[in-house]
């Protein structure tokens, strides 16, 4: 079984993936993010940065006198800027990257791809400056989605039945579909405090974003879903049903967790 993030930022999708979920969880994070975690001057580390839409956040907040880290396996979509630092980085394997020990170190949807994801914790904690917030977001993906409108039944069954798939072709590669109900409990065990955790979830409605990264999920698994059984006349149905007005389905628990290193 090959392991790792399954989502590759060199996909065709992929920046469209990026956007799309950065126009639903940015301004849950930004809000988790802001002050007294974010403070003018900081040393921050976004780490999987995506599109770096967090890393853009952390520098304005930072200001001049600060500094962010933004680490990718592939940083191809984010650009540098006079405070904002890019670099290619394997956080399972590779060290903290150069500015370490970090006021701020933010990681949202990787972890949970990962399946050294809480040695990767421990190692984000012990990067930290005393004092310094450790913030973890992930999908809470333990729970069927709820379909709250379709134009019929056998469509709402169809995204079920996709939907268990694409799971299934996550946890192959060795997701944890439950690791963001885990976080709180592992940042108190690695010696945080102060740990908090909110959950958010919101109806994504067919031809809006959210619904849409069903569609962009399903191309970019394409391959691996087919091998798993579903038809290429499935996916075209499913991709549709994300684009029909006339759907709607709750989004997954995005969980927030977020925690404190004591300063001694």
């Amino acid at each position: 079984m090959k392991t790792g993030y399954s989502f590759d930022n060199r996909a065709p999708e992929a920046d469209s993936q990026l956007r799309t979920l950065e126009s639903f969880l940015d301004p849950i994070t930004t809000a988790r993010l802001a002050y007294p975690v974010l403070r003018r001057g900081a040393a921050c580390w976004e780490v999987g940065a995506g599109g770096g839409s967090v890393a853009r956040v952390m520098a304005a907040a930072v200001g001049p006198e600060g500094h962010v880290v933004a680490s990718d396996l592939d940083p191809s979509h984010i650009e540098p800027d006079d405070n904002l630092s890019v670099v290619c980085h394997d956080a399972r394997t590779d060290a903290a990257p150069s500015g370490a020990p970090f006021d701020v170190i933010h990681a949202r949807l990787l972890l949970l791809h990962l399946p050294e994801r809480r040695k990767v914790l421990r190692d984000l904690v012990d990067a930290l400056a005393p004092g310094g917030w450790l913030v973890v977001e992930e999908f809470d993906c333990t729970a069927p989605l709820r379909v709250l409108t379709a134009p019929t039944d056998d469509a709402a069954k169809l995204f079920g039945q996709v939907m268990d798939v694409i799971l299934g072709a996550l946890q192959d590669r060795g997701a944890d579909l439950a690791w963001a109900q885990d976080v709180h409990t592992e940042m108190v065990a690695a010696g945080l405090s102060e740990v908090d955790t909110v959950t958010h979830s919101e109806s994504w409605t067919g031809g809006e974003p959210g619904a849409a990264l069903h569609d962009l999920n399903s191309r970019t698994l394409e391959p691996r879903l087919v091998a798993a059984g579903l038809s290429v006349d499935q996916l075209t149905a499913f991709r549709k049903l994300a684009h029909d007005p006339s759907f709607a389905s709750l989004s997954y628990q995005f969980v927030s967790t977020r925690g404190r290193k004591p300063l001694r």
